[in-house]
């Protein structure tokens, strides 16, 4: 009897080998060809699962999308039982930071793939669909902040969430072109929150390594 084949498993096991070449050398080169010596296995086999590479790469970056947030909610779940709007958005965020080789190897996918959409209209469009789902989840948390107390009520909106997305996703940049440690963007990150909730930053941010002689942060 045939084996029976988990094609969404097969999918999988291919994004994990497209990561794998843009974490090394971007998706520039990233042939079907090359993703499927990656994956060990045949091109023929691969167009099986994949058509074309702009296929291949829109499920990869709903795989890596879809991994970030399961990370997100593993360190939301690792808070206490009822955390904070602040500790729940502050694990949000780091969440979106590369802060190990797993999470710096999906925002590098993030960077190839959003550089390709700029010009791609349908690519553009997966690309813009979960930033509004997050804004007003990051809104919603800053307008319970506020109802607890612990937020200027002025400052529960959705420009506030929207900064707050920003920031991360600035900070992610810089530690990907190495301007920042992954330590530095967490603990510029609890500046952030510092400034915005007017309290001290959270103690378990680490320290950065300070200031080049060029200026730069690292």
């Amino acid at each position: 009897m045939p084996k029976k084949v988990d094609h969404e498993a097969r999918r999988q096991e291919i994004s994990e080998a497209l990561c794998r070449i843009a974490g090394t050398r971007g998706l520039d080169g990233a042939s079907l060809r090359d993703v499927a010596a990656e994956a060990g296995i045949s091109l023929g086999r691969l167009q099986h699962y994949f058509r074309t590479r702009d296929e291949m790469l829109l499920f990869a970056l709903r795989y890596i999308n879809r991994l970030a947030g399961d990370r997100i909610r593993e360190r939301i779940e690792a808070l206490a039982e009822e955390p904070t709007p602040r500790e729940v958005l502050r694990a949000c965020l780091s969440g979106m930071l590369p802060l190990d080789d797993r999470s710096r190897i999906g925002l590098l996918v993030g960077a190839a793939y959003y550089a390709r959409a700029v010009h791609d209209e349908a690519l553009r469009a997966e690309a813009e669909d979960g930033i509004p789902r997050l804004r007003a989840f990051f809104a919603d948390q800053l307008r319970l902040a506020a109802d607890r107390g612990e937020l200027p009520p002025e400052r529960a909106n959705e420009d506030e969430a929207m900064l707050l997305i920003s920031a991360a996703d600035g900070l992610a940049t810089y530690v990907l072109l190495e301007v920042h440690t992954p330590e530095t963007a967490l603990r510029l990150l609890d500046l952030h929150l510092a400034n915005l909730f007017g309290t001290e930053r959270t103690p378990e941010a680490g320290a950065g390594r300070g200031v080049k002689a060029g200026g730069s942060a690292r």
